[in-house]
């Protein structure tokens, strides 16, 4: 006790009726804390004063390492020179205030001292230190809170900022601390210190410290892009450059090394989200102080605000109010600064994570097995790119606001109570008896999310099968059932998506009329409780309502967002934990008796398409055993179905291998019996990421029969290749997809069926300048093929059947087996055959030499690099019609209802506040009861909670409106499109509007139009309120709207830009992933999956590019509105002191106006940015429906026609088509050049020629696929130009090419229309010799997956030939319908179409010579010219003739 009385004379000694007493704080908390500080100062000096520690530190940090301490001793000279002045006025100053104030001053001055050495970081990063940092802020909460209690001014604001100094220092030597201890563990960051990258990037290359955290702090590093888009266009070169630790590729690796950990500790159930925590869990958490420190901060204009009107109450006459006024202003900027920074860093952190997640989930469908894969559907993949990965990110926002969202109306209510005491409570009643409301909204909300989101799998799967498929379609006249069941998928997605809206309106109302309510109970209760309201404590109260209104309109926002996050991680787990493509290799020697070496050894395999969580019933390949010796070629036949290409992927790896055991040596290349090809130019499609060898490149192109053709393309190898090979014809493909396989010189070459594509004289060049030439030698080539001159060259032939590798042997004793009807040869005629017989192999090579100089236009259009549009963007601001257009979509009455509603809405809010400020300043007049100020309350606090319900609602009706009227318009006009159209533009381009700008409009566009709708009224009843309560504020308007309006604009013609080139650079991403999930195996096969993960990551490197340089766009924007807005509420409350103080000649009215005004001008500091921010995001949104309506003004087909047609045309199916001429397009030459030719109905032609000589141009012209120039087309009597297309197209039969099946039922693939009994289907079935597969894979109700992958191609064509023999109709056209299927079944076919189709008229284009002899007549096209027409028996007698060369090269 005698000590306490040495150090506090005064009693008590320790607590007085404030707390802890101001003696016993300042000497024991506050100078024995700097003296402890002191101490371990001078202590680890003196330790550590030879250390010569090497820590790196970024630049802005050793700047706030240096400045603080400077700030330190700043105040506390200032402290004691104000204690010097208060001494010598003759105020005696209190003892242990000086001592308080001098410690202070040393433990700064001796940090800045100590600056100055080499010891200096390892002293301020110690341990000891860093930890005594953390617990000295805690010893200043005592004194804090007996400052605060005395609501002295100054006094308050000075030990605020030297805590804040305190906690500033304390947390940047911690985060240093931590930063260095993280990098001592990876080399490889350390290498990346010196080059450490922010903002700052940008800037010169050495700037100086402070300008460097100028930089950081204003974002002045866009200023050089903001200055190009006030003046240009801008392109990818002008935007920021990225940070190295924001590269995808860094970014990647951090991902994937935490995932990896992840499944390491938790094999059977990683967790993406455990995953996200450990790589930026520390950075997210720092984040956290920062934010903690901003959403404090908040709360000092509600308090400065308090302090002012309370001065202008009191009506003193000293200078404080100036203080407090400028104060406000100060605080407003410091906010901004604080909230700039936070979403920067926040930003930064979402970005790495959103290019970590694309290129993880694209890595795994580079890794994943076709097998593995199968368990998820195209759609559903292509959603985790679009759509899981951005809900993933947003997360972010999410888990800080969750926390931060509750203690900000924590603290508000704390200071709600200071001010109103317990009537606050009966606010929060209404506030917590909404909480299980909220919470039950919220449980259905997720239900209803998680089915939209199931349903939007769905219809991206449905249109992506529509617009692969689309030519077909539009040939079978069934793209409008595809789209009608694509509309019945979205339709359900709008189901879930409106009853997601409509919750989300009741949590808009619920939240959006709290804070009206809270005030209403609040203000009544307090004055029921027989208290009077004056002005500081209504506007202090309405001032934090203010503040509770952004978190409480947020949480459930936030609740949502979380929700969906959680889904979408869950989603991405599942994926991401799918076993990876596993192919092995290793020599096969030591798995064979033999001495020989073998290449692949297949030992009991039996193998399935399912997925390592599937069980298996029925293997695809059962036991099969095969042994293949190097170098050797291996011919691979068998019946449609029987397990070629399962073989192939087998070897591969792309299949499930329950049982037995596969391996492979050496290097592979693949030719998929459908051919991959690349979008890009021919080159990159031969060399596929390998070096470019021009000699050897040559060679192989000669090899492959295409050197002619891209010599006859507009800029040779170089032309632009559409997707999928759009403008090159079947046989180009199968050419250039060997072209690729040769080029590469692997070690095992697997080609499945690569001949059937290509005619009979092309096929025979590939077998002898590719197949068995020196580009062969000494490697191991399997060849699955029907083609006889192939089996028979074949050093082993390798029969399957049902999944069996049933016989195995050189191709002569074949001929002696069982097994030998697959090798019986094309009967042309005996004489024939025994002349070909005598033909030398020279004689061969020069005839087929002969025959591929005679090259000619490509089928369906030359290669040209304007092709494929480049996709257009448009300039300048977002126009009117845009947003006219989005109203009309969602109907002007509902328009109209929403904006007068949130206008309404917006004056009843206004009029509660005015009312509230009339009853303040006339309650002292005791001029009515209290009663009738409630009352009067009270009906404006229902009128506005009326107009929110009304203006939710009508929102939600609204959005969903036009969401559904976007998708109909733009669906319909999709499939109303030429197939010119679909030609010309990537399917991943049109994609990329029904997915992502389709899900904007859906979500985001009516979520961010709302908020600007409310930014904009809460502004206009600002600017009206304070223009009739604040008449000075009326000078302001001019110059400050000339400021923001020059500012605004100066900002919003570079944020369109980014927006645009946001939207361009996302387009090649959803494009490539695409691409790359059609031909994964390919891409497997090769070993290239480094090359186009590279090639990608370049995509998500532009994109990065272009959202960092749109955040900090806006961020620049953000801090500059702030600054003018801080402005704005230090010139109000400066007037309102000038005012107090009768220095201005107008008189500024009651105090109660005068409170009003400052609490309205307040949150002109957020609402101005929010308005500007809203409108800009807007306009970004808003560029989605841009990109809509591009399409939706894209050409028609002409779908109507004058001719009526009788329901039995075409009688006879007599075809005429008289000097017809199809081009492609303008600048390419005709497909067909004045064609004439007759086709007399009821006969069966043939049509032949050299891949590209116009076979297929003529069914495009037959079904209107693209118009004619000239000449016309007649059937039975009728011009086909004056029929209704869809009426035209429906009387035909075709099957296509490339065959086609659906997701669905068999029946449903069969028989859309439900026209076919299943007596007639079967027999359909078994005419085209499939039935008996069909039956044992479950019947007509059996669901076949997504592009038909549950059979093979070969029986997908039978399956097509099938559903053409149902359709009743007199013209029946295949297009290479037999070029899958073994000579077995074709011969078989070739019976079934000669009996069933008798009286039908047959076009049938054939590369199989043997398909079309026993034809009525035959075609012979070359360069779009009929040059040979007759019957096939007396054409192939006479050896001048064109048919007779191509059946010579059929037969060899």
């Amino acid at each position: 006790m005698k000590f306490l009385n040495l150090i506090c004379p005064s009693f008590p000694h320790i607590l007085d009726g404030n707390g802890i007493s101001r003696c016993f704080s300042n000497i024991v908390l506050g100078f024995g804390a700097s003296m402890i500080t002191l101490v371990i100062l001078v202590v680890l000096a003196f330790m550590k004063r030879n250390s010569r520690g090497r820590i790196k530190i970024l630049h802005y940090e050793r700047v706030f390492l240096l400045v603080l301490p400077i700030i330190g001793v700043c105040i506390a000279c200032f402290d004691i020179i104000i204690l010097l002045r208060n001494t010598k006025k003759g105020h005696s100053a209190i003892y242990h205030e000086w001592l308080l104030r001098g410690s202070q001053f040393l433990v700064w001055a001796t940090m800045h001292l100590l600056s100055r050495f080499d010891c200096w970081l390892s002293v301020s990063t110690n341990r000891v230190l860093c930890f005594w940092w953390i617990m000295k802020p805690f010893l200043a909460i005592p004194t804090l809170q007996a400052t605060f209690s005395s609501l002295k001014v100054y006094s308050c604001i000075n030990e605020s900022i030297i805590v804040l100094v305190d906690v500033m220092f304390g947390t940047l030597v911690n985060i240093i601390r931590m930063k260095q201890a993280s990098r001592s563990n990876s080399s490889m960051e350390e290498s990346l210190l010196s080059c450490e990258m922010s903002i700052e990037d940008d800037v010169q290359l050495n700037p100086g410290p402070l300008a460097r955290i100028l930089n950081v702090m204003t974002f002045s590093s866009i200023n050089s892009v903001m200055e190009d888009g006030a003046k240009k266009q801008l392109d990818f070169d002008d935007l920021l450059q990225l940070p190295i630790d924001m590269d995808p590729l860094f970014c990647h690796d951090s991902l994937l090394n935490c995932w990896e950990d992840q499944r390491r500790h938790d094999h059977s159930h990683p967790s993406l989200f455990w995953t996200i925590c450990h790589a930026y869990g520390w950075p997210y958490m720092c984040l956290g102080l920062l934010k903690v420190l901003n959403d404090c901060l908040g709360f000092a204009g509600p308090l400065l605000l308090n302090m002012l009107i309370k001065y202008l109450q009191e009506g003193s006459g000293n200078f404080d109010g100036y203080f407090l006024a400028i104060s406000l202003g100060l605080t407003s900027i410091l906010k901004s600064f604080l909230d700039t920074q936070y979403t920067f860093r926040l930003s930064k952190l979402k970005l790495k994570l959103r290019s970590g997640l694309m290129t993880i989930i694209f890595r795994k469908c580079l890794h994943v097995s076709l097998a593995e894969r199968s368990k998820f559907s195209e759609g559903e993949i292509q959603t985790f790119m679009s759509v899981d990965a951005d809900r993933t990110v947003n997360m972010c926002n999410s888990f800080h606001d969750m926390w931060s969202l509750p203690l900000q109306i924590g603290i508000a209510l704390y200071l709600l109570y200071t001010q109103v005491q317990f009537a606050f409570v009966a606010g929060i009643t209404i506030t917590v008896l909404l909480i299980p409301v909220n919470k039950w909204i919220a449980e259905l909300i997720a239900t209803a999310t998680k089915n939209m989101m199931e349903q939007k799998d769905e219809r991206v799967r449905r249109t992506s099968e529509l617009l692969t498929y689309i030519r077909t379609l539009k040939m079978y006249g069934w793209e409008l059932l595809f789209s009608g069941w694509l509309m019945k998928t979205r339709s359900l997605e709008v189901k879930y998506l409106s009853t997601r809206k409509y919750l989300d309106a009741w949590c808009v109302f619920f939240w959006a009329t709290t804070p009206t309510l809270f005030s209403l109970f609040t203000f009544g209760l307090y004055v029921m409780m027989g208290n009077q309201l004056d002005a500081a404590t209504v506007f202090t109260c309405l001032a934090l309502f203010n503040n509770l209104i952004s978190p409480l309109n947020s949480f459930p926002w936030v609740i949502n967002g979380l929700i969906d996050a959680i889904i979408s991680t869950r989603r991405l787990s599942k994926f991401l934990s799918c076993f990876e493509h596993e192919r092995f290799n290793g020599s096969a020697t030591s798995y064979c008796s033999s001495s020989i070496e073998m290449d692949i050894d297949i030992k009991d395999a039996c193998c399935a398409w399912a997925s390592s969580d599937e069980e298996v019933k029925e293997p695809i390949l059962n036991r099969v055993n095969l042994a293949i010796p190097k170098g050797s070629l291996v011919a691979v036949i068998g019946e449609v179905g029987s397990g070629k290409s399962s073989l192939l992927n087998c070897i591969l790896g792309e299949m499930k291998l329950i049982k037995g055991s596969v391996y492979s040596s050496g290097s592979v290349a693949y030719v998929p019996q459908i051919p991959w090809i690349l979008s890009g130019t021919i080159r990159d499609n031969v060399v596929f990421g390998q070096n470019y060898d021009p000699i050897r490149y040559s060679a192989v192109l000669k090899a492959c029969a295409l050197e002619t053709d891209v010599s006859l393309m507009v800029g040779g190898d170089m032309s632009y290749i559409g997707e999928k090979g759009l403008n090159l014809s079947g046989g180009q493909k199968a050419r250039l997809a060997l072209a690729r396989a040769v080029y590469h010189g692997s070690d095992l070459v697997m080609l499945d069926d690569v001949l059937s594509a290509v005619d009979a004289q092309v096929a025979s060049w590939i077998l002898s300048n590719v197949i068995l030439s020196p580009f062969m030698h000494h490697k191991t080539c399997i060849l699955c093929t029907h083609n006889i001159q192939a089996i028979l060259a074949a050093n082993t032939v390798v029969v399957m059947d049902k999944g069996q590798a049933k016989w195995v042997g050189s191709p002569v004793d074949c001929t002696s087996s069982s097994y030998a009807s697959f090798l019986r040869a094309e009967e042309v005629s005996v004489s024939y055959e025994t002349e070909t017989r005598v033909e030398t192999g020279n004689t061969c090579t020069k005839v087929t030499e002969n025959l591929v100089a005679e090259s000619e236009c490509i089928d369906i259009m030359n290669a040209d690099d304007s092709i494929i549009r480049i996709e257009e963007r448009k300039e300048g601001r977002v126009e009117t019609t845009v947003y006219k257009n989005y109203a009309a979509f969602a109907g002007w009455y509902i328009t109209a209802i929403t904006c007068l509603s949130a206008l309404l809405m917006q004056a009843t809010r206004n009029g509660n506040d005015l009312w509230l400020s009339f009853w303040v300043d006339t309650a002292a007049l005791e001029n009515h009861p209290t009663s009738f100020y409630l009352v009067i309350l009270c009906i404006f606090c229902s009128a506005n909670s009326f107009l929110t319900l009304v203006r939710a609602f009508s929102f939600a009706y609204g959005g969903l409106r036009a969401a559904i009227q976007v998708h109909n318009n733009l669906l319909k006009k999709l499939v109303d499109a030429p197939i010119a159209f679909y030609d010309q533009t990537p399917s991943g381009r049109i994609l990329n509007r029904l997915s992502s700008d389709l899900y904007t409009i859906d979500d985001s566009l009516p979520f961010i139009l709302n908020i600007l709708l409310a930014n904009f009224v809460g502004l206009l009843g600002i600017v009206i309120i304070l223009s009739f309560v604040q008449v000075m504020f009326l000078l302001l308007i001019l110059p400050f709207w000339y400021i923001y309006s020059k500012v605004q604009f100066y900002y919003r013609s570079t944020s369109r830009e980014l927006r645009r080139l946001d939207s361009v650079s996302r387009s090649p991403i959803y494009a490539s992933f695409s691409e790359i999930l059609d031909g994964s195996s390919t891409i497997r096969a090769f070993k290239s999956e480094d090359y186009f993960f590279t090639i990608f990551t370049e995509h998500v490197k532009m994109y990065q590019k272009t959202s960092y340089s749109e955040i900090i766009a806006s961020l620049w924007l953000s801090l500059r509105l702030q600054f003018l807005a801080a402005f704005v509420v230090s010139y109000i409350a400066v007037m309102a002191v000038l005012g107090s103080h009768g220095y201005l000649p107008v008189n500024l009215g009651t105090p109660g106006l005068v409170g009003l005004a400052l609490s309205y001008a307040t949150p002109v500091v957020s609402l101005l940015g929010s308005f500007l921010t809203s409108f800009t995001e807007t306009e970004k949104e808003l560029v989605s429906v841009e990109r809509v309506l591009q399409y939706m003004d894209i050409p028609q087909e002409e779908l109507q026609g004058h001719k009526i047609l009788n329901a039995d045309w075409p009688f006879q199916g007599t075809v005429e088509f008289q000097n017809v001429t199809l081009r492609y397009m303008p600048s390419l030459p005709p497909a067909l050049r004045d064609l004439s030719l007759r086709i007399t109905g009821g006969t069966q032609v043939g049509i032949v020629g050299r891949t590209g000589a116009g076979k297929s141009s003529i069914l495009n012209a037959l079904f209107r696929l693209n118009p004619i120039c000239g000449g016309q087309i007649i059937v039975d009597g009728i011009n086909i130009s004056e029929v209704s297309l869809r009426d035209l197209r429906s009387r035909f039969a075709v099957v296509p090419q490339s065959p086609f099946l659906f997701k669905g039922s068999l029946r449903d693939n069969l028989d859309p229309f439900n026209l076919s009994d299943d007596f007639k289907i079967w027999k359909a079935l078994e005419k085209c010799h499939i039935e008996e597969e069909v039956r044992a894979a479950g019947g007509l109700d059996m669901q076949i997956k997504e592009s038909g992958t549950s059979f093979s191609v070969g029986q997908r064509q039978l399956l097509c030939l099938a559903r053409a023999f149902l359709k009743s109709t007199m013209v029946l056209c295949l297009d290479e319908c037999t070029a899958n299927i073994d000579t077995l079944t074709a011969s078989k076919l070739k019976e079934a179409i000669s009996s069933e189709c008798r009286g039908l008229t047959v076009i049938t284009i054939a590369h199989r010579i043997s398909t079309i002899l026993h034809m009525d007549d035959v075609l012979v096209l070359d360069h779009g010219v009929l040059v040979e027409q007759g019957n096939p028996q007396i054409l192939v007698q006479d050896e001048s003739s064109r048919f007779s060369s191509f059946a010579k090269a059929s037969s060899m």
